[in-house]
């Protein structure tokens, strides 16, 4: 395999392993908004936050719980674990500073929130300084 083809290869790989954590990262940062409004998090607030069904949010759930970034008890409230909560916290500042950053170019405030719920989970640490460090 040539240099440029593993490198392709590479950057295809790490784009997929992107995409398994986005659905992680948009599940803890609900969890961690949703708690903060009303003090617990059940199911059926998850299914009408992401507008999928009760069965989709158990997939996910069994998902963040086997990777210890939620607890919960079948009928009880949903809780984020310590590394649950350092990945919202995580995944809010990257939001927060590629939305804004998306205001400081001139992008309009509902296009810079619809884009920056899919940029946050792509960019990489190098981008996100830049991007901290732009104003208009």
């Amino acid at each position: 395999m040539s240099q440029k083809n593993s490198t392709v290869s590479s950057q295809y790989l790490n784009i997929r392993n992107q995409n398994k954590n986005e659905i992680l990262e948009d599940y803890v940062e609900a969890i961690q908004e949703i708690s903060e409004l009303k003090g617990d998090v059940k199911n059926a607030d998850l299914a009408e936050h992401f507008g999928v069904s009760q069965a989709t949010i158990n997939k996910n759930l069994k998902r963040l719980i086997n990777f210890n970034l939620a607890k919960s008890e079948p009928y009880r409230s949903i809780f984020l674990t310590n590394e649950g909560k350092r990945l919202a916290q995580i995944s809010k500042e990257k939001h927060e500073i590629v939305y804004n950053f998306l205001l400081n170019i001139g992008v309009s405030k509902k296009t810079a929130q619809f884009d920056s719920e899919g940029i946050e989970h792509h960019v990489s640490d190098e981008t996100l300084r830049i991007m901290k460090k732009f104003k208009k």
